[in-house]
């Protein structure tokens, strides 16, 4: 696994480093001191995982997750217990409290290999920054307070709303700082459709399909979400579904 360490103290980030020295299957390939440096390694370096101190100077780092478009796993390493709640409700991979306690990173790297295994699949790290994000991709959605990390193929559509794009998976449905024309450029059209104007759907989600006026067609999606597709849309579907 190859990891970042991000972290505005230099002897934090030396501890975790000779700790990490144990394990072998850990790669430290970069270290960062703030959330802008640490996003050029991130876009750059395209690690499968990150250990992140939340508490840096000028920006966090939840803010540094929010400007991220792909994100990998996050280890939170923090000086601050209040934070873990937080971090959870993220669903980030785990939270390790300073000083780093051996046995607990221990835990902590277990768990990694055995998510690694999980998965059974090895990403392609120089791949083009401008690649689409694929259904599995991980990204990392904030609205006010809440934030999350969502993979993609749990999203069942995106709606523009103004300058903003609300985005739906399982009960949540937040607001991100997007618009829909970018946010349609960055997904993999093998998964994601324009229905209209206002909505960007998860092929996947589609549970059926109804004509409807003017030659245009109504979608349902397994979350129950009914969403009208234009007449000229309609025909692109037919010809990508092969209907």
């Amino acid at each position: 696994m190859r990891a970042i360490i991000i972290d505005d103290e230099r002897l934090a980030r030396k501890e975790l480093t000779n700790l990490l020295a144990d394990y072998p299957e850990i790669e430290i390939i970069g270290e960062s001191h703030n959330s802008d440096h640490a996003k050029k390694s991130i876009e750059a370096l395209k690690p499968d995982l990150i250990f992140l101190d939340i508490q840096m100077p000028a920006k966090t780092g939840f803010d540094l997750l929010e400007e991220l478009s792909f994100v990998p796993e996050v280890v939170f390493t923090t000086a601050y217990d209040e934070y873990a709640l937080k971090a959870f409700e993220v669903n980030a991979f785990d939270y390790l409290l300073k000083p780093i306690d051996k046995d607990r990173l221990k835990d902590c790297v277990y768990k990694l290999n055995e998510n690694v295994k999980e998965e059974d699949e090895i990403e392609d790290h120089e791949e083009d920054l401008t690649k689409r994000l694929e259904p599995n991709d991980q990204v990392f959605v904030k609205d006010g307070e809440k934030c999350w990390f969502v993979r993609l193929k749990d999203v069942s559509a995106f709606e523009s709303e103004g300058n903003y794009v609300r985005v739906y998976f399982e009960k949540n449905k937040p607001l991100i700082l997007k618009s829909l024309n970018n946010l349609e450029q960055r997904l993999d059209s093998k998964s994601f459709f324009r229905a209209n104007r206002k909505f960007i759907i998860n092929l996947n989600w589609i549970e059926s399909m109804e004509s409807w006026f003017n030659g245009g067609l109504r979608v349902t999606l397994t979350d129950g979400k009914q969403i009208e597709i234009s007449r000229r849309q309609a025909t692109k579907l037919k010809d990508k579904m092969s209907l």
